[in-house]
Protein backbone atom coordinates (compact mmCIF):
# COMPACT_ATOMS: atom_id res chain seq x y z
CA UNK A 1 0.00 0.00 0.00
CA UNK A 2 1.39 3.41 -0.83
CA UNK A 3 2.14 6.47 1.40
CA UNK A 4 -0.90 8.35 -0.90
CA UNK A 5 -3.18 5.34 -0.50
CA UNK A 6 -2.70 5.05 3.27
CA UNK A 7 -3.08 8.65 3.92
CA UNK A 8 -6.43 8.62 1.61
CA UNK A 9 -7.83 5.71 3.70
CA UNK A 10 -6.89 7.84 7.17
CA UNK A 11 -8.93 10.77 5.51
CA UNK A 12 -11.92 8.62 4.51
CA UNK A 13 -11.90 6.63 7.66
CA UNK A 14 -11.46 10.29 9.81
CA UNK A 15 -14.26 11.17 7.94
CA UNK A 16 -16.58 7.83 7.96
CA UNK A 17 -16.16 8.24 11.78
CA UNK A 18 -17.84 11.90 11.77
CA UNK A 19 -20.71 10.75 9.62
CA UNK A 20 -20.85 7.14 12.07
CA UNK A 21 -21.90 10.38 14.78
CA UNK A 22 -23.99 12.24 12.61
CA UNK A 23 -25.75 9.00 11.57
CA UNK A 24 -25.96 7.78 15.25
CA UNK A 25 -27.78 10.60 16.62
CA UNK A 26 -30.29 11.11 13.51
CA UNK A 27 -30.74 7.68 14.79
CA UNK A 28 -30.92 8.10 18.18
CA UNK A 29 -33.38 11.62 17.53
CA UNK A 30 -36.14 9.50 15.52
CA UNK A 31 -36.20 6.07 17.21
CA UNK A 32 -37.49 7.25 20.92
CA UNK A 33 -36.21 3.98 22.44
CA UNK A 34 -37.95 4.69 25.42
CA UNK A 35 -41.47 4.85 23.96
CA UNK A 36 -40.36 1.45 21.87
CA UNK A 37 -40.72 -2.07 22.66
CA UNK A 38 -37.34 -3.92 23.21
CA UNK A 39 -38.12 -6.11 20.55
CA UNK A 40 -38.30 -3.56 18.13
CA UNK A 41 -35.67 -1.52 19.63
CA UNK A 42 -33.36 -4.81 19.25
CA UNK A 43 -34.64 -5.14 15.52
CA UNK A 44 -33.70 -1.77 14.65
CA UNK A 45 -30.13 -1.29 16.40
CA UNK A 46 -29.05 -5.18 14.74
CA UNK A 47 -29.93 -3.10 11.07
CA UNK A 48 -28.36 -0.04 12.19
CA UNK A 49 -25.09 -1.66 13.20
CA UNK A 50 -24.91 -3.71 9.84
CA UNK A 51 -25.40 -1.07 7.60
CA UNK A 52 -23.10 1.19 8.96
CA UNK A 53 -20.24 -2.12 8.88
CA UNK A 54 -21.31 -2.32 5.24
CA UNK A 55 -20.61 1.37 4.60
CA UNK A 56 -17.52 1.63 6.37
CA UNK A 57 -16.33 -1.40 4.30
CA UNK A 58 -17.69 -0.35 1.16
CA UNK A 59 -15.35 2.86 1.46
CA UNK A 60 -12.56 1.02 2.73
CA UNK A 61 -12.74 -1.11 -0.40
CA UNK A 62 -12.78 1.77 -2.62
CA UNK A 63 -9.68 3.65 -1.42
CA UNK A 64 -7.42 0.60 -0.43
CA UNK A 65 -9.36 -2.47 -2.04
CA UNK A 66 -10.64 -3.07 2.03
CA UNK A 67 -7.16 -3.64 3.41
CA UNK A 68 -7.45 -3.76 7.64
CA UNK A 69 -5.08 -2.35 9.45
CA UNK A 70 -4.76 -1.19 13.06
CA UNK A 71 -4.48 2.52 12.03
CA UNK A 72 -7.72 2.30 10.58
CA UNK A 73 -9.53 1.51 13.90
CA UNK A 74 -7.50 4.36 15.73
CA UNK A 75 -8.78 7.04 12.47
CA UNK A 76 -12.49 5.88 12.80
CA UNK A 77 -12.40 6.34 16.49
CA UNK A 78 -10.26 10.15 15.65
CA UNK A 79 -13.23 11.11 13.68
CA UNK A 80 -16.25 9.73 15.72
CA UNK A 81 -14.37 11.64 18.89
CA UNK A 82 -13.77 15.09 16.63
CA UNK A 83 -18.02 15.24 15.76
CA UNK A 84 -18.23 14.63 19.32
CA UNK A 85 -16.47 17.13 20.70
CA UNK A 86 -16.82 19.86 17.76
CA UNK A 87 -20.02 18.96 15.65
CA UNK A 88 -22.49 17.45 17.84
CA UNK A 89 -24.27 20.46 19.16
CA UNK A 90 -24.66 22.34 15.88
CA UNK A 91 -25.52 19.20 14.62
CA UNK A 92 -28.18 18.56 17.01
CA UNK A 93 -29.18 22.08 16.55
CA UNK A 94 -29.57 22.59 13.12
CA UNK A 95 -31.08 18.32 12.85
CA UNK A 96 -34.10 20.10 15.02
CA UNK A 97 -34.51 23.14 12.89
CA UNK A 98 -34.62 20.87 10.08
CA UNK A 99 -37.23 19.01 11.54
CA UNK A 100 -39.28 21.74 12.27
CA UNK A 101 -39.12 22.88 8.92
CA UNK A 102 -40.56 20.06 7.31
CA UNK A 103 -43.47 19.38 9.95
CA UNK A 104 -44.28 22.95 9.19
CA UNK A 105 -43.95 22.47 5.27
CA UNK A 106 -46.12 19.10 5.78
CA UNK A 107 -48.20 21.22 7.77
CA UNK A 108 -48.74 24.09 5.63
CA UNK A 109 -49.37 21.94 2.55
CA UNK A 110 -52.15 19.81 4.74
CA UNK A 111 -54.10 22.73 5.76
CA UNK A 112 -54.16 24.13 2.25
CA UNK A 113 -54.99 20.51 1.06
CA UNK A 114 -57.88 20.95 3.23
CA UNK A 115 -59.14 24.62 2.67
CA UNK A 116 -58.70 24.65 -0.81
CA UNK A 117 -59.50 20.78 -1.99
CA UNK A 118 -61.02 18.48 0.90
CA UNK A 119 -63.34 21.32 2.82
CA UNK A 120 -64.64 22.67 -1.35
CA UNK A 121 -65.34 18.84 -2.50
CA UNK A 122 -66.71 18.04 0.92
CA UNK A 123 -69.31 21.07 0.40
CA UNK A 124 -69.95 20.33 -2.92
CA UNK A 125 -71.24 16.84 -2.39
CA UNK A 126 -73.22 17.88 0.64
CA UNK A 127 -75.02 20.66 -1.38
CA UNK A 128 -75.88 18.54 -4.64
CA UNK A 129 -76.77 15.89 -2.00
CA UNK A 130 -79.54 18.81 -0.52
CA UNK A 131 -80.22 19.39 -4.00
CA UNK A 132 -81.40 15.88 -4.98
CA UNK A 133 -83.15 15.86 -1.26
CA UNK A 134 -85.28 19.25 -1.94
CA UNK A 135 -85.93 18.14 -5.68
CA UNK A 136 -87.14 14.44 -4.39
CA UNK A 137 -89.39 16.36 -1.87
CA UNK A 138 -90.56 18.53 -4.56
CA UNK A 139 -91.89 15.62 -6.67
CA UNK A 140 -93.16 13.59 -4.22
CA UNK A 141 -95.43 17.20 -3.21
CA UNK A 142 -96.38 17.58 -6.52
CA UNK A 143 -97.35 13.76 -7.39
CA UNK A 144 -99.25 14.03 -4.37
CA UNK A 145 -101.05 17.19 -5.28
CA UNK A 146 -101.38 15.68 -8.70
CA UNK A 147 -103.37 12.42 -7.87
CA UNK A 148 -105.50 14.11 -5.32
CA UNK A 149 -106.81 16.57 -7.80
CA UNK A 150 -107.62 13.53 -10.43
CA UNK A 151 -108.96 11.86 -7.40
CA UNK A 152 -111.00 14.66 -7.12
CA UNK A 153 -111.96 14.98 -10.44
CA UNK A 154 -112.74 11.57 -10.50
CA UNK A 155 -115.09 11.76 -7.90
CA UNK A 156 -116.78 14.80 -9.29
CA UNK A 157 -117.05 12.42 -12.73
CA UNK A 158 -118.55 9.39 -11.29
CA UNK A 159 -120.64 10.98 -8.69
CA UNK A 160 -123.28 11.73 -11.03
CA UNK A 161 -123.25 8.86 -13.03
CA UNK A 162 -123.10 6.74 -9.72
CA UNK A 163 -126.68 9.16 -9.02
CA UNK A 164 -127.94 8.24 -12.42
CA UNK A 165 -126.91 4.59 -12.18
CA UNK A 166 -129.22 4.08 -9.50
CA UNK A 167 -132.19 6.10 -10.59
CA UNK A 168 -132.25 3.58 -13.51
CA UNK A 169 -131.55 0.33 -11.29
CA UNK A 170 -134.95 1.95 -9.24
CA UNK A 171 -136.49 2.38 -12.54
CA UNK A 172 -135.90 -1.59 -13.56
CA UNK A 173 -138.53 -4.11 -13.01
CA UNK A 174 -137.65 -6.23 -10.02
CA UNK A 175 -137.75 -9.53 -12.23
CA UNK A 176 -134.65 -8.13 -14.18
CA UNK A 177 -133.33 -6.71 -11.35
CA UNK A 178 -133.12 -10.46 -9.83
CA UNK A 179 -131.42 -11.51 -12.79
CA UNK A 180 -129.19 -9.12 -12.69
CA UNK A 181 -128.66 -9.96 -8.66
CA UNK A 182 -128.13 -13.45 -9.51
CA UNK A 183 -125.70 -13.27 -12.55
CA UNK A 184 -124.00 -10.72 -10.55
CA UNK A 185 -123.63 -13.45 -7.44
CA UNK A 186 -122.83 -16.40 -9.82
CA UNK A 187 -120.13 -14.38 -11.74
CA UNK A 188 -118.71 -13.48 -8.29
CA UNK A 189 -118.88 -16.88 -7.02
CA UNK A 190 -116.99 -18.27 -10.28
CA UNK A 191 -114.29 -15.65 -9.49
CA UNK A 192 -113.87 -16.75 -5.85
CA UNK A 193 -113.69 -20.18 -6.84
CA UNK A 194 -111.43 -19.49 -9.75
CA UNK A 195 -109.04 -17.89 -7.37
CA UNK A 196 -109.29 -20.92 -4.46
CA UNK A 197 -107.96 -23.14 -6.98
CA UNK A 198 -104.69 -20.66 -8.35
CA UNK A 199 -103.88 -20.41 -4.29
CA UNK A 200 -104.02 -24.18 -3.86
CA UNK A 201 -102.39 -24.70 -6.39
CA UNK A 202 -99.73 -22.05 -6.05
CA UNK A 203 -99.66 -23.98 -2.60
CA UNK A 204 -98.99 -26.94 -3.63
CA UNK A 205 -95.75 -26.03 -5.67
CA UNK A 206 -94.24 -23.87 -2.80
CA UNK A 207 -94.49 -27.44 -0.82
CA UNK A 208 -91.36 -28.99 -0.75
CA UNK A 209 -90.42 -32.70 -2.98
CA UNK A 210 -90.00 -36.21 -0.72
Amino acid sequence: MTLSTQFITMLSMIGMGSLFGVMLDTYQRFLKRPKRKSIIVFINDLFFWIIQALLIFYTLFQVNNGELRFYIFLALLCGFAAYQSLFKGLYLKLLEKVIQLVISVYRFIRKTYLILIYKPVIWLIQLLFSIILLLGRGLYTLVKFILQVVLFVVKLILMPIQKIMLIFWNLLPKGLKKTVEKLYNKTAGNFKGIKEYIVKWMQKLKKPKE
